[in-house]
């Protein structure tokens, strides 16, 4: 056991901490309350390598491991929940899947773009029937005159709707039985329609939508990895996926911790500081073990990956814990904040409202314990 950090990996950590300071703190509560996307803060991502970092430096990545990934997460989520996701999103979900099983072709295309921001990748798994049951997929796929015509809906995309989106990997079936292959679907393409943003309850300043596919057609070629094997495929993508989830709940759960204590010292109530009631310090010492031990469950999650070795228990312990942890942190963020935790410019509100959907998405937490339960032969 090794719980020391390179000097590259503290270096970007460093890194993204101050850029999240100087660039997002500033503007994240106007983007969330506008409802704008971070156009300006994901060119600056992009530019200083935060948009690439597990990509081969070939195609303009960082050639980094799962570990020094999960540390940016961590460190933009501490500030904001929808920029965050807008790069883990973009990197577990959208981009991963075109590194792990894409063609030479393919990977030329399109990993140059994604890594360095300029585009954005998104993934198409979740429909309006097959949510956590992913296999229950009715987004269908057939071949014709060397095209790929593909008709279904997806939604809670992440990613697929901006002025910057590049493409959407769906998973369709193709064929008539229980075959499901992943297709590449580039922004633009005749018959992809992304539809309008949700109204969501928090990470307000990213894009989330439904998209809809009516006889869209797109190259044979753009057909990722074997066809058949999209359940495999993105059954990997989810347990990957879950590790950077599982980074944002401690950044979360960690910005939250850091603004509660903020807030103590200052406050005054009967003479003297909250921070120095019993009843605050119990709040913020109980949070801060448990942060701790989040935050090394879900680093282990990405030793394990990077090792080579099973993680996939791992990554679901370290989901659901980190998931129910940052709705704990922030709701107790917001409770030693009082009154003023229910007010908007108070970044605890902000982090009270992005927090719950740790606990659904990229799996809920029902089936985060369906899966470990499983991996321990229940």
């Amino acid at each position: 056991m090794d719980f020391e950090l390179t000097g590259e990996q503290r270096l970007l950590r460093e890194t993204v901490r101050e850029f999240a300071r100087q660039e997002v703190a500033p503007v994240a509560e106007e983007l969330d309350r506008t409802k704008a996307f971070p156009y300006e803060i994901v060119r600056k991502m992009g530019e200083l390598g935060l948009m690439g970092i597990p990509f081969p430096e070939e195609y303009g990545g960082g050639g980094a491991d799962t570990l020094t990934y999960a540390l940016a997460v961590e460190e933009l989520a501490r500030v904001d929940s929808s920029v965050c996701i807008t790069m883990a999103a973009h990197t577990s979900l959208g981009t991963m899947p075109i590194h792990l099983w894409g063609t030479d072709e393919q990977k030329g295309e399109w990993l140059p773009e994604l890594a360095s921001g300029r585009k954005l990748a998104a993934f198409g798994l979740t429909e309006p029937e097959a949510g956590s049951d992913a296999g229950a997929t009715r987004t269908r796929a057939h071949l014709e005159d060397g095209e790929w015509v593909v008709d279904g809906a997806k939604q809670f995309i992440t990613n697929a709707g901006t002025d910057i989106s590049g493409c959407v990997t769906i998973t369709a079936r193709t064929n008539g039985d229980g075959e499901i292959s992943n297709i590449i679907v580039p922004n633009g393409t005749p018959g992809y329609d992304p539809g309008e943003p949700y109204r969501k309850m928090g990470w307000n300043a990213s894009d989330t939508r439904p998209l809809s596919f009516d006889g869209c057609r797109v190259p044979e070629a753009n057909l990722l990895g074997r066809r058949g094997e999209g359940f495999k495929q993105f059954l990997h993508i989810l347990d990957g996926g879950r590790i950077g989830v599982a980074a944002m709940g401690v950044g979360l759960a960690q910005g939250a911790l850091d603004e509660a204590i903020a807030y103590a010292k200052e406050r005054r109530a009967f003479g003297q500081p909250i921070s120095k009631f019993q009843a605050i310090q119990m709040k913020i010492a109980d949070l801060s073990a448990e942060i701790e031990a989040a935050r090394l469950l879900t680093y282990k999650a990405a030793i394990l990956k990077d090792r080579g070795e099973s993680f996939t228990l791992a990554a679901a312990q370290a989901k659901l814990k980190t998931g129910r942890l940052a709705v704990r942190a922030t709701e107790e963020a917001v409770q030693i904040h009082g009154g003023y935790g229910y007010i908007e410019e108070y970044p605890v509100c902000r982090f009270y409202r992005d927090a719950k959907i740790l606990t659904i998405g990229e799996g809920t937490d029902e089936v985060q314990q369906m899966v470990i339960a499983r991996l321990l032969g229940c």
